[in-house]
This record gives C-alpha cells, structure tokens and sequence, in this order.
C-alpha cells in the first residue's frame, strides 16, 4: 500500500503542474483528493492491515495528502492573481475623462422656514425649546385651562394612546413644561418649534401631521402692545419691510383676551389678489395675552405677572412665502418639488 501511495503521490504531482487552467485544476482536485478520490480508494484498503502497519501507511497518507494540496493552492493563487491581473487591464480608468458631478442636495422648504422663523425670534433675544411628541393629557390640555370634557377640546380631536398619554395636538405643552421648571423666574422668552398631530381631514390645506412654532412671554407689565410690536416685527422680517398686521377678536382657552392675526398681502400689497381672496389680508396665526389660570398653573403670580403667547403653522406660512397650493406637497417626497428649492 505504501508503493501504491508513493506511486499516486508521483503521478498527481505531476499532472498538477501541468494544469494551465483553473477547470482541470479542479478536476484533479476532485479526481485525487474528493470523496470518491484515488486516494480515498487506497486508504480504503487500511481495514485489512496489521495494527502496526496502520500508523506508518496513515503518515505516508498525510504526506502524500498534503503534497498534493500545496501544489493545488499554489495554482490556486498564480491563477487568481492572472484573473486580477486581467480585470486590471480590462478596467482601466481614463483619467482624462471629466469627472460626474453628484447632485447637490438642499434644504426641505419646511426645514428652511422653520430656520428662518427660529432666525428672526432668536435675534430678538428668544430661546428655543422642545418637548416630547408624545404628551399627557395634563400638560397638553388641562395645564393650558382646557380641563376634562371641555367643550373646546372637539377642535383637536386627538390620537390617544391611553387616556392619559396621546399625540400632542399643539405646541403649547413645551410652554407649560418651560413655566413649571422656570419655577417663577422671569423673563420668560421662548419659541418652541415641532410636530404636532390632530385627527384632520386629508386635503389640500389640512393634515393629520404638521408643523408649529409657538411663542412665549412673560414678564412684570407685558401688555397687548408688546404682543403686536412684536409680530409686526416679525412679519416685517418674513414678509417684507411694507407688510401690515391686523388683529382681530377670537377665542383661546389659554388666552384673555385672545386675537386671530392676518398679514396685508405681500403678493398685491393688499389691493386684492387671487392669493388673498380680493380682500387685502392672509391669515397666519393666533396669539393673545396669557389666561391668569394658565399663569397660576404654571407657578406664576397672576397679579405680579403677564404675558402673550403667539402660535404659527409652519405649512401656512411656507404656502404662502412660495406660492405653494396644496399642503400635501410637502410630504410626497416628490423630487421636482423639492428640487426647486435648492437656490432659495
């Protein structure tokens, strides 16, 4: 037996080195070393040897084994290099070829309007604040005098996860949280940008998911004056220097008194157009002085303090700064859309 392996040993190595191809390097591979292989054939035969002659044969098998798998890695390797050596030449890169420009990417119109209106309060000495998406019925409702079945909480019609816990519905949580960890101290002079969520209709102008950015003052002797020079300024600054505000009565749980705010047209200089319906006036948000409740809940004194709080939907005010009709555009991730407003 150990002629026999000696004599296969002789015979594989030198059809190995003949090999030119990486196929027939593979058939010998199976045809001496597979399972079926010669070699396998002749250790067969061990069974019918004497205890002493087993070791010995059972050496010269490993030997013969691993002679032969040297030479098979070896071809192995010189054959993946020419293949690499190959590709090299085949994927030459012709470095004279002007080169791809990637494309730009630019900022979302809502993300750009968001900084732009965090711009104009943070140079008016503001801070921003955040608070979690997902709020408690305290601080989302009752800590703004909106208390259990109050009638006004229909306007929001909510996404409950509990009923304590649901989807906030507003900003304004941000401002009872602010006031209660304030814990009395004044001034207070916050924004407070984020998503909110209401159950609404899916149209050209509602959505169940959008974009506020609310305000907070308060102070010793903050007055209603202090509320419109403030946003005059800002409409001056996100509208243009010739635009006007008016305000006009509504009704807040949270403020007293309480003021809906319309900017004069910045498309027809409130002459009447198409954007502003032939009156003059675009509406864009809702303001008032804080309610004396929603001070005292947050652990100011409503007879030593006051404040305004102001709330703007962000989709609104980029509808109307770019002409856009239809709210839902900003959520198709539709890449013409937003495209167009890479260089504004």
């Amino acid at each position: 037996m150990k002629e026999k392996l000696e004599a296969l040993k002789v015979e594989a190595l030198e059809k190995l080195r003949e090999v030119q191809d990486p196929q027939t390097l593979n058939d010998l591979r199976v045809k001496y070393l597979g399972k079926k292989g010669e070699l396998t054939e002749v250790l067969r035969g061990m069974g019918s040897l004497s205890a002493e002659e087993r070791p010995v044969i059972g050496q010269v098998a490993n030997t013969v084994r691993s002679a032969i798998e040297e030479i098979i890695s070896a071809k192995q390797e010189a054959f993946q290099e020419q293949e690499t050596l190959k590709r090299l030449q085949a994927e030459k890169v012709d470095v004279t070829l002007p080169g791809r420009r990637l494309p730009q990417g630019g900022i979302h119109p809502l993300n750009r309007v968001i900084q732009e209106i965090e711009d104009i309060f943070i140079g008016m000495g503001y801070h921003v604040a955040e608070g979690p998406e997902v709020e408690t019925d305290h601080y989302n409702f009752e800590a703004l005098n909106l208390p259990k079945n109050h009638p006004a909480r229909d306007m929001q019609d909510s996404f409950y996860l509990t009923e304590e816990l649901l989807m906030r519905t507003q900003t304004s949580p941000v401002q009872a949280r602010t006031m209660l960890a304030m814990e009395g101290e004044v001034p207070v002079k916050i924004i407070c940008p984020g998503k909110v969520f209401r159950r609404d209709d899916d149209d050209a102008t509602h959505s169940f998911q959008f974009h506020q950015i609310e305000g907070l003052v308060i102070g010793p002797n903050i007055r209603m004056s202090d509320l419109k020079g403030t946003l005059q300024q800002f409409v001056k600054e996100m509208f243009g220097p010739s635009t006007g505000i008016r305000l006009r009565p509504s009704f807040f749980p949270f403020t007293e008194p309480s003021v809906e705010v319309d900017v004069s047209c910045f498309k027809c200089g409130g002459h009447g157009c198409r954007l502003c319906k032939q009156t003059g006036w675009l509406e864009i948000l809702g303001a008032g002085m804080v309610h004396p409740k929603v001070l005292e809940m947050g652990g100011y004194d409503p007879e030593k303090y006051s404040g305004f709080a102001f709330g703007m939907g962000v989709e609104r005010i980029a509808m109307l700064k770019y002409g856009i009709d239809d709210i839902r555009n900003f959520y198709f991730n539709d890449m013409g859309f937003v495209k167009q407003f890479r260089g504004v």
